[in-house]
Order: structure tokens, then sequence, then C-alpha cells
């Protein structure tokens, strides 16, 4: 994945450890590779996993995590602190690119990055194989909600956000967010058979 600094420009994190998002981006902006560096070792696991949970296709993802990133680096000379979460705002952003992708995809069948690998009955699959049954229940249930409620869903019971901030993120009210995860929390206990609470969509 592309990044806008040098790898190996310097050591470790250091001091920037405890800064926030907000003023990481603000010392990048002002030309520190480091705290670019930084900033995109803790942003690139929360972006990926939400375009995932938003696709369900990892390459599709990880293109949509770039661009997300990119478009932030971008507007990092005018970002103003104290305006916006940087995470609120990119969750916005990776959730307008996915959902162009959805639009635009043609379903010619499953990816060849997302064929399940064939597997061997070693001492401990049983329990891999039943996490990963799991994973794939919940992804294809998700997978098959309307966008909005695919979205609220994922922010509120994957990510664990609050109602006041999705709303944010999706330029909705907070009742509207409401309604949104309740339409989908049902439509998951219909597909997934009352296997829900296993989930962890309790």
């Amino acid at each position: 994945m592309a990044m806008p600094f040098d790898q190996d420009a310097h050591g470790g994190a250091g001091a920037l450890d405890e800064a926030s998002d907000e003023a990481l981006l603000v010392l990048f902006a002002n030309g520190d590779a480091e705290a670019a560096r930084d900033l995109t070792a803790r942003l690139v696991p929360v972006i990926m996993a939400h375009a995932y949970r938003l696709l369900g296709n990892r390459a599709e993802a990880e293109d949509v995590t770039q661009e997300a990133l990119m478009r932030l680096w971008k507007i990092a000379p005018d970002w103003r602190q104290g305006e916006a979460k940087v995470t609120t705002w990119l969750y916005r952003v990776t959730a307008n690119l996915a959902t162009d992708r959805l639009r635009g995809r043609k379903r010619s069948g499953p990816p060849l990055d997302e064929v399940a690998e064939p597997v061997d009955a070693t001492p401990g699959m049983e329990a891999r194989l039943q996490t990963r049954a799991r994973a794939e229940a919940l992804q294809g249930a998700l997978g098959d909600l309307p966008e909005r409620q695919r979205q609220a869903v994922v922010l509120r019971h994957i990510e664990g956000l609050a109602n006041p901030e999705i709303a944010a993120i999706m330029e909705i009210s907070t009742e509207a967010v409401e309604s949104l995860i309740a339409r989908g929390k049902r439509a998951l206990s219909q597909a997934l058979g009352g296997r829900r609470d296993e989930l962890g969509l309790d």
C-alpha cells in the first residue's frame, strides 16, 4: 500500500504515541514524516476492517483503505482541529467509497482472493473452522442488508461506536441511526436463524 512518506526515515514512534489523531494529522501537514507513519499505523487496521465489513472483499477493502487515506493526506493542510474527529471523517469517506464499489460491482462469482483455501484436520482446527464459519455467516448476512442498515450495524456492533458518532458519520439524526440498527438487527436475526447472540449482535 502506497504511503506518503519514507518508511525508513526515522525509528520508533517515541513521544508521538500519546498524540491524538488530529494532532498527528496537523504534524503531518507540517512535514513530520514520523507523525504520518504513526497515524498510518493507527488508522490502516481500523479503516481496512471497516471497508471489509462493508464490501466483503479484501482486495477491494485494501483499495478503498488506500484511497481513503490518500484523500486524508490531501486535505491535511486544511484540517481544523476541534471541528471533527479524523476517524469520523475517515469512516464517512470509507463508506462512500465502499458504496460506489458496491453499486458498480459486476456480480460474476466470488473473487479469487475470497475463495476458501483447503484446510487439514489438525489439532485445534475444529475451533478455528467454527470461528471462521461464524465470521463468514455474519459477513454473508451483513452483505445482504441494505447499504445504510449494514453501515449502521457495523459501526454500532462491530466498531463499537455510540449512536451520536454514527449519526455524525452517516450525516443523519440519532433517531434515524436507531431505526436503521433496529431494522438491520431484525434482518440479521432472520438471516442467521437465531445465531445473533453467538455472533455478538445482542
